[in-house]
């Protein structure tokens, strides 16, 4: 099966600093893979050279076999990618149903994402759908923030640090819709730093070490690698 997402060879950085050195992998239609290293690896720069927020200066990021390298990045969303990021950025003026409504896109298909839906999968969200999203506990934004991702009816699904913050249990809610979501053949990019939720939600990783490849296995092979848990993720 071809890869729903290609990235090959990417270099990217900022200015005169490169950040990405030749990062390559793959993700195939309903699979979860992850993105992992401590901070300052190059993971959050991969997501925005995916994304369009950032050109990369040489490589590829291709979507269903389609290049996506250099568009803009409202385009590359249009394609079929959505994003939920670092820091949530919701809109803390708007309701949470305007929140969600707001970037809301059909794709024509029964199985696509409604406000109905994302109100079934985060039922606190409906109890609060009139609260302002400065409002919301993080954890509800969080919600929010993959509700909004969702309803754009995406291919992917790129979470950036994706329980960052959180209280313990609502970490495990946001793991559990995850795992709902893989269920119904989501296909999600994971960056978090909390590595056994990750093992048992995520079917392959990639690992980075000052924005480059250091290693790329399956959970059952990293779970059984303690010295690159430790060498590479500080485990």
């Amino acid at each position: 099966m071809a890869p729903l997402l290609e990235v090959a060879d990417l270099h990217a950085g900022y200015g005169r600093s490169t950040v990405l050195f030749g990062v390559s992998f793959a993700l195939r239609a309903g699979e979860v893979m992850t993105l992992l290293g401590r901070n300052g690896m190059g993971k959050t720069t991969t997501v925005r050279a995916i994304i369009g927020l950032l050109r990369p200066s040489r490589g590829s990021v291709l979507l269903r076999g389609e290049p996506q390298q250099g568009r803009p990045s409202h385009l590359i969303a249009r394609a079929g990618i959505g994003l939920v990021p670092e820091g949530r950025q919701i809109f803390p003026n708007l309701s949470v149903e305007e929140n969600l409504i707001a970037t809301a896109r059909g794709r024509g298909h029964s199985a696509a994402w409604t406000l109905a839906r994302i109100y079934d999968l985060f039922g606190q969200l409906r109890e609060r759908r009139h609260h302002q999203g400065n409002q919301l506990s993080g954890g509800e934004q969080q919600m929010l923030a993959i509700g909004r991702a969702l309803l754009t009816n995406p291919d992917l699904v790129i979470l950036d640090e994706a329980t960052e913050g959180l209280a313990p249990l609502i970490r495990a809610e946001i793991w559990r819709c995850l795992a709902l979501l893989k269920a119904e053949g989501q296909s999600i990019l994971l960056i978090d730093k909390h590595l056994a939720p990750l093992l048992e939600l995520a079917d392959h990783h990639t690992i980075l070490e000052k924005g480059r490849v250091v290693w790329q296995g399956t959970s059952a092979e990293l779970a059984t690698q303690p010295d690159i848990q430790h060498t590479y993720l500080g485990v």
